[in-house]
């Protein structure tokens, strides 16, 4: 008999819904494969496009074969004490009802998937109430330490020291624990994790999306058109527009392009805070070959990457990316069979090893447009060559097929 897994994860969406869809392909997966997947996640989410409207607490909901179940909280815009109120809610909420829970679902397998690591608490009551159940933390985001790193907050902040107390928690008692990040196991050992409960199970792709995905819209597919018959060398970007994707950076670059009169053209696709802001420095910085275009679905992606020479992907400059990368769109870029500009200063390897594209240092507008020149002027093959390393790799090791499979192993281990 297949085993029930439960997933307690506050974003959890669909391709309906939209973001965290994480989630939803794993659990997916595993329905075909023949588990039964119970997944608990709250009724509001500012990730998703569309939130579930529901009556009650625990109101169910079946998608694509998973057993959704929406927890009441608030809704919230940023990242202020609302969020944090909706946090508490959410897991309080489930720590009640643990007993209740285990005893309707009886999991054998518990996942704690989630941004911030207090779900830790609910997972470990969770398993209290399920005989024999595994837990296993599924660690998608480093907090406090990008709370700390990045936020700027102190570590005797209360909400990090409770975040903190989380963590630890659970690294120590949780049966595995299954990280996005590659680098991150050192630090999770100095936290209280046993070496060898880590497991690095990175995000991926969707093989189906790119078999028979959505037409571009008409602005995006004229101006690509356009450029390919000027004979542009076209540098994509997809995705939000805030300030740790380092569009600033590119901008930059594109200023050193022009002053060497470069063939590239710069298209950024996508929306967020600081869109409007980028805009007015490309307009102060007279940049003429760079295009503002608005965000596309998901499910059109694979024809918007088909469409760029080469795909662009920075950050800002941060002690976070040494536990390394795992951003969608380098996924997305690969089964594109696009090259990619990674403007990263991480000791992750992962465009290099995969042999996919190149890597500079992050804030470095100048290595970027090297690299770029680099490549106007290398033979179409080499770049082709790199494309079809960057799918070939994403076929065989990134497919949310094969990353389920990797995954459901765990399910079979012995808890430790």
């Amino acid at each position: 008999m297949k085993k029930k897994i439960l997933m307690l994860e506050h974003y959890a969406g669909s391709p309906e819904m939209g973001m965290e869809f994480r989630p939803y392909y794993m659990a997916r997966e595993w329905v075909r494969m023949g588990y039964r997947v119970d997944i608990l996640a709250a009724d509001f989410s500012h990730l998703r496009v569309k939130n579930p409207k529901i009556q009650k607490d625990m109101q169910s909901e079946m998608i694509d074969g998973i057993h959704y179940h929406w927890v009441h909280t608030n809704t919230y815009s940023g990242n202020g004490v609302k969020r944090a109120v909706t946090m508490a809610k959410f897991v309080g909420k489930l720590f009640l009802w643990a007993k209740r829970i285990a005893k309707r679902l009886k999991p054998d397998v518990i996942i704690a998937s989630s941004t911030y690591p207090l779900d830790t608490f609910v997972g470990q009551r969770l398993r209290r109430f399920s005989s024999g159940a595994m837990l296993i933390h599924e660690v998608h985001d480093m907090w406090p330490a990008t709370l700390i790193e990045v936020g700027g907050m102190a570590k005797s902040n209360p909400f990090c020291v409770v975040m903190q107390w989380g963590e630890n928690s659970a690294y120590r008692h949780s049966d595995r624990v299954v990280s996005l990040l590659p680098l991150a196991k050192d630090y999770m050992i100095e936290h209280g994790m046993k070496p060898e409960k880590f497991c690095h199970i990175p995000n991926g792709i969707v093989e189906e999306e790119w078999q028979a995905p959505e037409p571009l819209p008409e602005e995006h597919a004229k101006l690509l058109t356009s450029l390919r018959e000027r004979n542009r060398f076209i540098v994509g970007y997809f995705g939000g527009h805030a300030i740790s994707n380092a569009l600033d950076v590119l901008l930059e670059a594109a200023a050193c392009a022009g002053k060497r009169n470069s063939r590239a053209s710069f298209v950024l696709v996508g929306d967020g805070v600081e869109k409007e802001k980028l805009m007015r420095q490309a307009e102060k910085l007279k940049l003429k070959e760079v295009y503002f275009l608005p965000k596309v679905s998901k499910l059109a992606v694979p024809n918007l990457v088909q469409g760029f020479d080469a795909t662009y992907v920075g950050a800002k400059n941060s002690s976070l990316y040494r536990f390394g990368m795992c951003m969608n769109k380098i996924f997305d870029s690969m089964m594109a069979g696009k090259p990619i500009l990674c403007a990263i200063s991480t000791p992750d390897d992962l465009i290099l090893k995969n042999r996919c594209g190149v890597m500079v240092p992050s804030d470095s507008p100048e290595e970027i447009d090297k690299a770029l020149e680099t490549w106007e002027t290398t033979s179409s093959e080499v770049l082709e060559q790199m494309g079809r390393n960057g799918r070939r790799a994403a076929e065989e090791k990134y497919s949310y097929r094969k990353l389920a499979r990797d995954f459901a192993e765990l399910f079979n281990t012995e808890a430790r």
